[in-house]
């Protein structure tokens, strides 16, 4: 992977997500493809989908992954996190073990119902999804903790009204994830 340095959330996200030799990933909002990067190298077997639905994005995640994209163990597309998006994509019918996503407002910002059912559906028997959030501003801003736990409430709310089991995972003092199973 070439580009600048790797933020801190995007580390510890990739680290929490565990990756398997063999797992198959999908990452809503991939953003430059910073994540792709970091979990390419763990997979020999295993697979990455990425998608965004801006086109620079994309681009600049496929220039920053083309050995990955190349070999196979990343696909990179520009697509919606929607049923219509992901078909027009080429991606209907798979199943992933692992769905991520790292600060995307989606699961906190509303009820992101039809996205849930989305990853029900793509999730393979004993797979999750993930919701990674580092808050913006200072590391060491006072209400850095309270933040952390609303993003967690609102999330973990969201995840449960979707029919998901949800587990909040502090990562550190400014990184929380929450992880869901149908």
């Amino acid at each position: 992977m070439t580009g600048t340095a790797v933020p801190e959330r995007i580390r510890q996200a990739v680290a929490a997500l565990d990756v398997r030799a063999g797992d198959r990933l999908l990452e809503i909002c991939c953003g430059g493809g910073v994540a792709v990067g970091l979990v390419c190298p763990l997979l020999t077997t295993g697979t990455i989908t990425a998608v965004d639905r801006s086109a620079t994005a994309t681009a600049r995640a496929v220039r920053r992954n083309a050995g990955s994209v190349r070999d196979g163990r990343a696909t990179i597309a520009t697509a919606a996190f929607t049923e219509p998006g992901l078909t027009a994509a080429g991606l209907a019918g798979r199943r992933f073990g692992k769905i991520f996503a790292i600060n995307v407002n989606l699961f906190w910002t509303g009820p992101a119902r039809a996205e849930l059912a989305l990853a029900t559906h793509l999730l393979a028997p004993g797979g999750a999804l993930y919701a990674f959030y580092e808050p913006p501003g200072e590391r060491l801003d006072e209400r850095l903790d309270e933040r952390l736990d609303e993003l967690a409430a609102k999330v973990t709310g969201t995840f449960e009204a979707g029919g998901f089991a949800a587990e909040v995972l502090r990562l550190s003092a400014a990184v929380v994830g929450i992880a869901g199973r149908p």
